[in-house]
């Protein structure tokens, strides 16, 4: 078999196995909604695309309007970066599965590799690239400058896109590696705000322009540092699936905590010492609660010093986010990290319902983490404490209680410390999460509009309280309901736990 048809296999087979997944068909609505996201975006760039080239055209007298865009080489590249955060995933775990074959590591490496970094995803910014460089740079230059300066911006994506790829490897080793990227784009944006004059603006327009120009130069630069940032991915990933599949871990002892404040809770303090166990031994979630925790802060840093999310809703937006993110990223899969050893919990009457008890409380006393976090914005009036006070209670006795419903249809087994292989969630979890971001922005503004910024978040306070407060109700209500379908939910989570 040539390379080339094993390239072919391979490639079949990694469409047979998104097929084959149990998660196939529950997910049929979400690929449509992909779908439909990617051609919304699609057309907001089309449309910036022909808007811009009538905007940055008299902007700077004397200068080309593509000038001007070129001078934003950093913030597209920027905006690229981390969007790939939530939509792309890293080569090392496709070679994962066909470790034990008799195929040779480095070919599917270097084929996953290839796959990723010159994937269709990063031709997505020619969508605005295209319609403006053909009002722009087309006139000027010609159809030879035209095609050498989309094919420069190509290349910039690709290297982008490389650079994301070993920052996200980084990650999954170690989340605290996120601080990398956060570094060196700090110190980029520096060059841009802090002198009186952008220094990245014209060597990002030299840049280009010499592509635009056709300079050899440029491009073997350019080639120079994708080829570099190839071989780094290279010898990073491959490294990371050796260790995978050699489950090499360094294991340190360390003294076990009691936590015997819990114990006066009886069965529930057993649960609630499990919850804070779970976040700080298991690597899978205890890299959800720090990711939480990092964005609760970021957004909050960007409020206080910067007035670009200083809208009403975007303000609005953010302070949800903030209270609801920590029990979003682990309560919407409630109960799949528990498919790990749910024949256990099933064993004993009623176990269940106080797993959901201590579940509900902890998350409950996280919320005063992003109230903590936001303390600074509520002293400098950047955001408002009825709003926080509002959120904090609706999130706890509004959106707990809607969530926790998935532990009713939840039977996917999520694993706790895997890294390199990551499941999507379903249809109703997607929902789910879309319905508790912006439902509740809706409630809030009308009850604002109807009784005034203080009196519109006090009843939201009300509201949240009443559920609060009626906690055990629901809870036992879940709890029964749960228990009517438990022999459907253990064979999903015993059929998906090595899915």
């Amino acid at each position: 078999m040539t390379k080339y048809q094993l390239y072919r296999l391979l490639v079949e087979q990694e469409e047979l196995k998104d097929k084959r997944h149990p998660m196939f068909e529950k997910n049929r609505f979400m690929k449509l909604l992909m779908w439909f996201m990617v051609i919304y975006y699609a057309a907001i760039l089309l449309l910036l695309g022909a808007i811009l080239p009538m905007g940055m055209k008299g902007m700077y007298p004397g200068v080309a309007a593509f000038h001007v865009m070129d001078g934003q080489l950093i913030w597209i590249l920027l905006t690229d970066f981390w969007i790939r955060f939530v939509l792309q995933e890293t080569p090392a775990h496709q070679v994962r599965r066909y470790s034990l074959l008799p195929i040779r590591k480095n070919f599917l490496m270097n084929m996953h590799l290839l796959r990723m970094g010159f994937s269709p995803g990063n031709l997505f910014w020619g969508f605005m690239l295209v319609p403006f460089g053909a009002i722009c740079v087309l006139p000027l230059l010609g159809w030879s400058g035209f095609l050498m300066w989309l094919l420069g911006w190509w290349l910039l994506c690709i290297a982008d896109g490389f650079c994301y790829l070993f920052c996200r490897a980084l990650c999954m080793k170690n989340f605290l590696w996120v601080l990398l990227p956060i570094a060196v784009h700090g110190a980029l944006l520096t060059l841009v705000f802090l002198p009186d004059k952008n220094l990245l603006d014209m060597p990002s327009t030299l840049l280009l322009y010499g592509f635009a120009s056709g300079n050899i130069l440029y491009f073997l630069g350019i080639g120079l540092l994708i080829g570099l940032l190839y071989m780094a991915n290279y010898k990073l990933q491959m490294r990371m699936v050796s260790l995978e599949v050699a489950k090499k871990e360094e294991v340190e002892m360390k003294s076990t905590t009691q936590m015997n404040y819990f114990n006066r809770w009886g069965i529930v303090g057993e649960y609630l010492k499990m919850e804070i166990k779970l976040r700080l031994r298991n690597s899978q979630v205890r890299m959800q609660f720090l990711m939480g925790i990092f964005f609760i802060v970021l957004f909050s840093v960007i409020q206080y010093f910067s007035d670009v999310y200083s809208g009403t809703f975007m303000t609005s937006f953010i302070c949800l986010y903030d209270y609801i993110v920590l029990g979003m990223m682990t309560l919407i899969t409630v109960m799949c990290y528990e498919g790990n050893y749910i024949d256990g919990l099933m064993a004993r009457r009623e176990s269940i319902l106080a797993l959901l008890k201590a579940k509900y409380y902890f998350n409950t006393a996280l919320l005063t983490i992003p109230f903590l976090i936001v303390i600074p914005l509520m002293v400098t009036g950047r955001t408002s404490l009825w709003m926080n006070l509002g959120y904090m209670f609706m999130t706890a006795g509004i959106l707990y209680p809607l969530i926790f419903q998935m532990a009713v249809y939840n039977r996917d087994t999520l694993p706790l410390n895997q890294k390199l292989m990551g499941k999507q969630g379903n249809t109703m979890q997607q929902i789910i999460s879309i319905v508790i971001l912006f439902l509740p922005l809706l409630l809030a503004k009308v009850c604002v509009l109807t009784l005034g910024d203080v009196w519109g978040h006090l009843l939201l306070v009300a509201l949240g309280m009443v559920g609060i407060c009626t906690h055990k109700l629901w809870l036992r209500n879940i709890y029964t309901r749960l228990m009517a379908r438990r022999y459907i939910n253990m064979d999903g989570f015993r059929s998906s736990r090595n899915a």
